[in-house]
């Protein structure tokens, strides 16, 4: 079975324009088949501020309302995604910019209304993915890059999470690849003390993770990735990664980040 990364890249790179270069040049060295997943950072937060359009957050999720929407489609599916595709094939990486809606190849349904209103917000699981349509762009050398903007099939644009995007898409491509998830952010993983890089937690089977949750280890933002990490091991993918973008020529020996393992 030939192999996969999933990788998916986070805001605070995106933002640091030498980060972002680096981790590009990183990615592009990486052998083997592999798909790019990214978010949008505090672009998005600061072009709808220019145009009046402040961001609303519930816990730390975005409320996309119609504005919000139009406001993120034009930042994740255009100047984000566009800007790392042209980044990707000056590096000589033959990259192809995507929203779930190119080739039918992400469908989502917009998240139902219980106590709050997320809006127009999209989600999905692994049978949302066209594995055919994606595996012949990988056969064909392409590069996948997806922004976090999908569709619903009834021509309504969703904003959806991109840790979300890529746990889906590595799940569903596990049926035809040995794949890996790679989650890369401006830590090195799973740290006991946030403040100390060197208190890295390097492996984490999935009957810690409850264990971890109350000693406060993880919280916050870091729960639901772990949940959707554990998740898709659960569902094939052989094994997932949480580290440092920075650190990403690590993956092939045993120091990069935390390790998932069911």
């Amino acid at each position: 079975m030939k192999k996969l990364s999933v990788i998916k890249i986070g805001g605070n790179v995106i933002d640091n324009s030498e980060k972002l270069h680096q981790f590009l040049l990183d990615f592009t060295a990486l052998p083997g088949d592999k798909i790019l997943i990214h978010g949008g950072g505090k672009i998005a937060t600061e072009l709808g501020v220019t145009l009046g359009v402040e961001a609303k957050m519930v816990e730390g999720r975005r409320i996309t309302d119609i504005e919000t929407l139009r406001v993120v489609t034009m930042v994740y599916a255009g100047l984000i995604n566009k800007n790392m595709v042209a980044q990707l094939q000056a590096k000589g990486c033959n990259a192809i910019g995507l929203t779930g809606a190119d080739g039918n190849l992400i469908k989502a349904v917009k998240r139902p209304v219980k106590d709050i209103d997320y809006g127009y917000v999209g989600d999905l699981d692994a049978s949302s993915v066209s594995t055919e349509t994606l595996s012949s762009l990988l056969n064909a050398g392409l590069v996948p890059v997806f922004c976090a903007i999908t569709h619903d099939g009834d021509a309504q644009l969703l904003n959806t999470n991109a840790d979300t995007i890529a746990a889906a898409v590595a799940v569903a491509m596990s049926s035809l690849y040995e794949t890996s998830l790679i989650y890369c952010f401006e830590k090195r993983g799973v740290l006991r003390d946030v403040d100390d890089e060197n208190s890295l937690v390097t492996e984490i089977r999935m009957e810690q993770f409850d264990a971890l949750k109350e000693e406060g280890v993880v919280s916050g933002g870091m729960i639901p990735k772990l949940h959707n990490a554990f998740e898709a091991i659960k569902s094939g993918v052989s094994a997932v990664y949480i580290g440092k973008a920075d650190e990403l020529p690590q993956i092939n020996g045993s120091n990069f980040g935390t390790r998932l393992i069911k």
